[in-house]
């Protein structure tokens, strides 16, 4: 199949960055196609962790091409630092290419996300503060700044005063530092030559690459339950991590992809504010939480943890037209005598299998549990389906079902080879 969408099914954090390393192994492009560094995507390879922001998990596979593209917004000092990071650790970072057209996240836009939470007061979103909604807000507003705006100095620098002048304004009323518009261009063209040799057409690299019969990965950050449009707003993010954005944060065409792969825990987590209907908010969720080491690869701040959620990923599969799921983390699961999942709610006293239409009915869904038989052994050895406890496999049948989409693949633990593939996605 040469293009796959490889996307969030729940609220991020689903083990996004091993399911690209594992299918992206055998593709020609990986390509990242929208949010920004607000999310990190771990990667562990011959036993070393690696935890990617802004690159593309393709840069870990050799012969691989790793693409940023239009969609995404990029932090210049974040991008550089991860690649001196990565080349220090012996990865080779030649290869990455990023879109003229992706957004650059000006210094201003980080204060400006503080700026706008501090005037919330209590109606906190829960941003991570690095300047990625402001960034998306600017491009909305055709304020932005773009990567091909680097080699035209005087274009950037006007840009850069005219966009500044009233957040230096907004700024100086939360008691955070005005910033100088020349000094904030100089540090921003300061990245020109660079970025130089990595800068391309995404869209004419991407579809030039399935015009020849190659094979595409795309990598979408965040989740289909954070989207702008789809997910639990207004706690989301400012870009859309579900299919659809795929291909605008591209420019590719809908009848160009093949496989659409949502990645899903064999439970649930979210960070930061939202309603969570199946949130564990006792020791259970505490003990949870220490099992899968659910704590943000970006930010180190310790995700909500509850029980799988059907509803969720059957919305998932519906908004993404998904064709697969990877399932990940089954190893954390090990050793509970029984393990709940959410199969419908109540909502007002009346039950639903589907997504509550508005947003205050979601908030106060109850979750409908269904409770399957757990299983003691240690699962991390096995590398087939059969291998699996009978309670396991039950649980995993039992997902597939309820969530009405086949489970491509099973991760016991964090490597690589750590996985189930039950269905080969690529010939």
């Amino acid at each position: 199949m040469p293009a796959v969408i490889v996307l969030g099914a729940q609220w991020g954090d689903e083990g996004k960055g091993k399911a690209t390393d594992q299918i992206g192994q055998r593709t020609d492009y990986v390509v990242k196609f929208n949010g920004g560094n607000n999310a990190g995507h771990t990667v562990v390879v011959d036993g070393q962790k690696y935890t990617l922001h802004l690159l593309p998990a393709g840069i870990l596979s050799q012969g691989v091409t790793p693409v940023i593209a239009s969609g995404v917004v990029v932090d210049l000092d974040v991008l550089f630092g991860e690649v001196e990071e990565m080349e220090a650790r012996g990865v080779d970072c030649s290869r990455l290419l990023l879109s003229a057209s992706a957004h650059i996240i000006p210094p201003y836009n980080r204060l400006m996300d503080q700026a706008n939470e501090r005037a919330r007061g209590n109606n906190l979103i829960g941003t991570t503060g690095r300047g990625i909604g402001p960034t998306y807000a600017d491009k909305m507003n055709r304020i932005g700044l773009r990567v091909q705006d680097l080699f035209h100095p005087q274009e950037l620098r006007a840009k850069v005063e005219a966009a500044l002048a009233p957040k230096n304004t907004v700024l100086k009323a939360v008691d955070l530092p005005a910033l100088d518009p020349a000094e904030v261009s100089d540090h921003l063209l300061s990245f020109a030559d660079r970025v130089r040799p990595m800068v391309c057409d995404a869209s004419l690299v991407v579809n030039d690459a399935l015009d020849r019969g190659g094979t595409v990965l795309f990598e979408g950050g965040q989740a289909t339950m954070l989207d702008i449009d789809h997910g639990t707003y207004p706690y989301v993010t400012s870009s859309n991590p579900t299919a659809g954005g795929a291909l605008t944060g591209t420019g590719v065409g809908p009848t160009r992809i093949d496989r659409v792969v949502g990645v899903a825990k064999a439970y649930t987590t979210r960070v930061g504010e939202g309603p969570f209907p199946t949130e564990l908010t006792d020791q259970v969720g505490e003990d949870l939480r220490a099992r899968g080491g659910e704590f943000g690869a970006t930010t180190g701040r310790p995700r909500r943890t509850g029980w799988f959620d059907a509803v969720v990923t059957r919305y998932a599969a519906r908004v993404n037209g998904l064709t697969d799921i990877c399932l990940t983390k089954l190893d954390v699961l090990s050793g509970y005598d029984t393990v709940p999942v959410c199969v419908a709610y109540e909502v007002d006293g009346a039950r639903t299998e589907e997504m509550p239409l508005d947003q205050a009915s979601f908030a106060s869904a109850v979750p409908v549990y269904e409770e399957l038989p757990g299983w003691s052994e240690d699962i991390s050895g096995c590398r087939s389906f059969d291998e699996l406890p009978e309670a396991a496999r039950a649980y995993v049948d039992r997902l597939e079902e309820v969530s009405r989409c086949r489970i491509q693949s099973i991760g016991v633990g964090p490597g690589r080879e750590a996985t189930i593939v039950r269905y080969p996605l690529l010939g």
